[in-house]
């Protein structure tokens, strides 16, 4: 386990799977400068690790996520940032890190309590699957600080739920249960409270018993396919198709078939 307390991030190995914790309930785990490179740091390790099959993020204390970290950011001596400060470091921040969610070729899991908001929302929102308890919140304040949205929120919302829900949420500011959220198709699913560790903990499971590359090319096609034509999007799925038929899971797959079995997948 690796703990730093000064971001706040909690790295837990175990099993296969990357447990990454957000800790800084006193702020509900508001995510400023250096947590997120910190979790950036974390995805980018996560991708190049034969050894990783799933990633989880989590938060504690009874919240997700609450945003990026604005207290934090506008507080102190610092001399004011010149003109375009925000433009350059987003990029290599909290757009990086959302972008991260969707192209690491391993399933990212979030299991959502209490305020999933702005950043948080955007994190729950680019997850492969997010599991919130029936009373989480899930927000966009961003209108109502005074600044429009980041973090992806204006290019994954409209995919998810249409334009004019996306719309409500990101301009009327409105707020979602984890119930309504899962009925609106934001999330995965949405569960009573007291069941949402052992939904999350047999989902995580099941991922993390698949076959990994084909599962990692599966969520690269998805989300490229979300920006091609057919018959590009086809040619992807073809060199995906060719990558994993040469997976040892390949041939496990092939083999529990014809043995009428459960596969046995190593995620290699």
């Amino acid at each position: 386990m690796s703990v730093d307390a000064e971001t706040g991030v909690v790295l837990v190995r175990d099993n296969g799977v990357l447990h990454i914790g957000l800790n800084r309930p006193h702020r509900k785990n508001a995510l400023d400068a250096t947590a997120v490179r910190t979790i950036i740091e974390a995805l980018e390790a996560a991708a190049v690790d034969d050894e990783l099959r799933v990633v989880v993020i989590e938060g504690s204390g009874g919240h997700f996520c609450s945003g990026a970290d604005w207290v934090a950011s506008n507080t102190g001596e610092r001399r004011r940032p010149r003109t375009g400060s925000v433009q350059r470091r987003t990029a290599l921040q909290a757009h990086r890190l959302i972008q991260l969610v969707t192209e690491v070729q391993l399933p990212v899991v979030c299991v959502v309590t209490g305020y999933a908001a702005g950043l948080g929302c955007q994190l729950a929102l680019a997850a492969d699957f997010t599991i919130a308890a029936e009373s989480a919140r899930i927000w966009e304040p961003f209108l109502d600080r005074g600044f429009s949205p980041d973090s992806g929120a204006t290019w994954l919302l409209p995919r998810l739920v249409g334009i004019a829900r996306a719309k409500e949420l990101l301009m009327l500011g409105r707020e979602l249960s984890g119930t309504e959220a899962e009925a609106w198709g934001l999330i995965h699913r949405a569960v009573p409270d007291a069941q949402l560790t052992a939904t999350a903990d047999e989902l995580v499971a099941k991922l993390g018993s698949a076959a990994t590359v084909a599962m990692g090319l599966t969520k690269r096609a998805v989300n490229r396919g979300l920006e091609l034509g057919l018959v590009e999007a086809m040619e992807h799925e073809a060199y995906a198709f060719e990558l994993s038929s040469r997976t040892a899971d390949f041939k496990e797959g092939l083999a529990a078939f014809k043995e009428r079995r459960v596969p046995r997948f190593e995620g290699r």
